[in-house]
């Protein structure tokens, strides 16, 4: 079906186009009666604005970006990013502001796009989501003077402001909860350690648990469930099998509790396990998972907060969430006597 234009609405209401683009903009030149047929005739019609005449004529695409570079299969069966897209989303509804998502494989085609979307005005700012250590990303939006905020830790972030939540701190929750109960063997599940998060959660975790003089173990993984039930699996059959593991999202954690079931290892009798971001995935399963939870939703909210602010010119700094919490559930519990010193 055509879409319709400003043409088609001055046709029906008998006036003038130059009529018609006086009463949809809200602009002296035509009388309220003929103002107020055009609005309804347009909304008969099914009208909108063209976005790249709106910003040809204003400056304004209406529309902020957001480019992922993970697999576009991984975000369907995380969480994490549906309900930062729905925080995002709720707060931009306020004004009317769009969001434009995709996904791209790599720093240089997220940069591409940036690019692209600048270029044709099709976005007036836009969210920086897995910040990378040394990400080239921050420098290329610091030359296209693209408006944007970075979700995720200042650091690394150059002169972008940053909506972030002490992931240290997190980590330093779990790890106390853990030593708490007497395991004194925790392995933690990282996502791909390029990542910024990934590191300051990693060093976070080696430095928590030399304090609590606990033996601790780093290993990488990629978010994914495949990655999460190897990486698992591979650390109970080994000869120092830890009696807790930490698991950097849900995905890997739920996928991590089938590898335990599958080697009859009992959850939490013999080992227990502790997840990041607590979704419902957490309590789905048997036993349900302990998880450190924030509200993620209303982290994407600030997010858009910010950005807004940024692109209305309005001076921002770096803006920090809430801290995490932790909801304990039955994963987790004091090592059996006979793994306490396995």
């Amino acid at each position: 079906m055509k879409r319709p234009t400003m043409v088609d609405i001055a046709r029906r209401a008998g006036v003038t186009k130059s009529a018609v683009s006086f009463a949809l903009n809200g602009r002296p030149g035509v009388s309220e009666a003929t103002r107020a047929r055009v609005l309804a005739i347009a909304d008969e019609l099914g009208w909108q604005p063209n976005s790249a005449a709106r910003a040809l004529s204003d400056g304004r695409a209406g529309a902020f970006g957001l480019v992922v570079g993970r697999p576009a299969r991984s975000l369907g069966v995380e969480p994490f990013f549906m309900q930062l897209v729905s925080g995002i989303q709720e707060e931009l509804s306020e004004d009317g502001t769009s969001l434009l998502f995709t996904v791209a494989s790599g720093a240089d085609a997220e940069t591409a796009t940036h690019r692209a979307w600048w270029a044709q005005r099709k976005v007036d700012g836009v969210f920086l989501l897995d910040l990378r250590i040394d990400d080239p990303r921050v420098r290329a939006l610091e030359e296209l003077r693209l408006p944007a905020v970075v979700i995720g830790s200042p650091v690394d972030s150059g002169d972008l402001p940053a909506v972030w939540s002490d992931e240290a701190a997190a980590v330093r929750t779990a790890v106390a909860h853990l030593a708490d109960l007497g395991h004194r063997s925790i392995a933690h599940v990282t996502g791909p350690a390029t990542l910024r998060h990934s590191a300051i959660r990693a060093e976070a975790f080696t430095a928590a648990t030399a304090e609590r003089g606990v033996t601790g173990r780093n290993v990488e993984a990629d978010y994914s469930g495949e990655r999460g039930f190897a990486v698992t699996r591979a650390l109970l059959e080994g000869a120092e099998r830890p009696t807790a593991i930490l698991y950097d999202n849900d995905v890997m954690a739920v996928s991590g509790l089938s590898a335990a079931q599958s080697l009859g290892v009992r959850v939490p009798d013999d080992v227990s396990l502790v997840a990041w971001d607590d979704s419902p995935l957490c309590e789905l399963v048997r036993p349900a998972l302990t998880a450190l939870r924030r509200d993620i939703a209303a982290y994407g909210a600030l997010a858009a907060r910010q950005l807004r602010d940024v692109v209305g010119g309005r001076a921002v700094r770096h803006r920090r969430a809430p801290d995490h919490t932790l909801t304990v559930r039955g994963s987790t519990a004091a090592p059996a006597r006979d793994t306490a010193t396995l």
